[in-house]
């Protein structure tokens, strides 16, 4: 197995893994149909769901009233006993869903679906290329049903299973249909979309003025700590960078590392623990110490990201911006069960370079974002001071 959050995994397990650290069911539900919410200005960020749309509470247990959802299996059982706040269970197929969403795979539409500041439901963004793409749906329009059934009342996290398919036993396969009702400029039509297997884009690239680029990273999948490295050595000489790490739930551990170097000319980027011992984290030398830059993150910034603008922030590179961050600062380590079903249960916690432990407290900006502020606005201000000093 691949590796899903902050996790080390035993020897035991059938195939290999990588530490990660994530609120496993939000990068699910993302990746189910690259539905990751958009930012807070305009779009309500879905709250923490666990696998197959199980309402987590904030302390990341299942909802015991949703738990009857889940099949169940030994690794439910042995969570329920732990008692552990941070564990999770899967079936064999949930636990290798979450390994192609951590391989940047998975099979969908094309359509990211958020709620409106309206409280519509709508397209948020559309992957080029996807079935959606193809078929001339559109960011704006406002989604009404899905295999005939309105949905405009359902969170967004239940609308994303339909349009994956997924009724919590399996998933569609690539090649299925889903029908969707779509609303533009008032008018309505019915949309058959094929289901396929697609790639994410979890790092993109914009520039926002001649002196300002963005690099957004929605979550720390296979190859985004490269992608982040790339994208910084292609900024033009004398422009900021503003590293936005807003609705991150996290990832795999030596993608954030990967991507925290790409600021840094080595050093400690952070610790954790796996029962056994303690290991250090270090940024390979040779990243970009000069430009200015500023982080910028909010209460959907979980665990990875929370390290990389820790890290940042503890070593001067950075200055953040935003709101408190999620606090999910724990390392978790997957046990596959005699069924094939997989519990993923807490063996320590990660730290910052300078020894700070975020789990349960967040990070807090430097810089904070007030209600009613916008937060890319303000990040531009800091940023635009950071390059006036320099």
């Amino acid at each position: 197995m691949s590796g899903t959050r902050m996790f080390v995994e035993p020897r035991r397990m059938r195939r290999g893994a990588a530490l990660t650290f994530v609120f496993a069911g939000v990068l699910l539900t993302g990746f189910a149909t690259g539905s990751w919410s958009e930012e807070a200005e305009g779009g309500e960020a879905a709250g923490p769901r666990g696998t197959q749309g199980t309402p987590i509470s904030p302390s990341g247990a299942a909802d015991p009233a949703v738990e009857n959802v889940h099949q169940a299996n030994d690794a439910h059982k042995l969570v329920s006993r732990s008692g552990d706040r941070w564990s999770a269970a899967y079936s064999a197929r949930e636990y290798e869903g979450l390994q192609q969403a951590l391989d940047g795979r998975y099979v969908g539409v094309g359509i990211a679906v958020r709620r409106a500041s309206g409280g519509a439901l709508e397209v948020a963004r559309v992957t080029a290329g996807s079935p959606a793409d193809r078929a001339g749906v559109r960011r704006g329009d406002r989604l009404r049903a899905v295999d005939g059934e309105d949905v405009r009342e359902l969170p967004v996290t239940d609308v994303v299973a339909r349009l994956r398919g997924d009724d919590g036993e399996r998933a569609a396969p690539g090649g299925s249909t889903v029908t969707v009702d779509v609303g533009r400029d008032g008018r309505a039509r019915a949309v058959t979309l094929r289901r396929a297997s697609l790639s994410t884009e979890p790092v993109t690239v914009e520039r926002l003025t001649a002196d300002t680029t963005r690099i957004k990273v929605t979550a720390f999948t296979k190859g985004s700590g490269d992608e982040v490295r790339r994208a910084v050595r292609r900024v033009p000489e004398g422009s900021g960078v503003l590293l936005d790490l807003r609705g991150n739930a996290g990832g795999l551990l030596h993608e954030a590392a990967a991507a925290a170097a790409a600021f840094l000319d080595g050093g400690l980027v952070g610790t954790y623990g796996d029962q056994e011992k303690e290991h250090a984290l270090h940024a390979e030398p040779g990243g970009q110490t000069t430009a200015p830059l500023v982080v910028l993150v909010d209460g959907g910034s979980m665990s990875a990201a929370e390290l990389v603008a820790g890290a940042l922030q503890d070593r001067d590179r950075a200055v953040v911006v935003g709101s408190r961050t999620f606090g999910k600062g724990t390392v978790q380590m997957p046990r596959e069960q005699p069924d094939g079903s997989v519990a993923e249960l807490t063996v320590g916690h990660y730290t910052t370079p300078s020894g700070r432990v975020l789990d349960g407290e967040g990070l807090t900006p430097d810089v904070t974002v007030r209600p009613g502020e916008r937060a890319l606005d303000k990040a531009r201000t800091v940023l635009s001071g950071l390059a006036a000093r320099d």
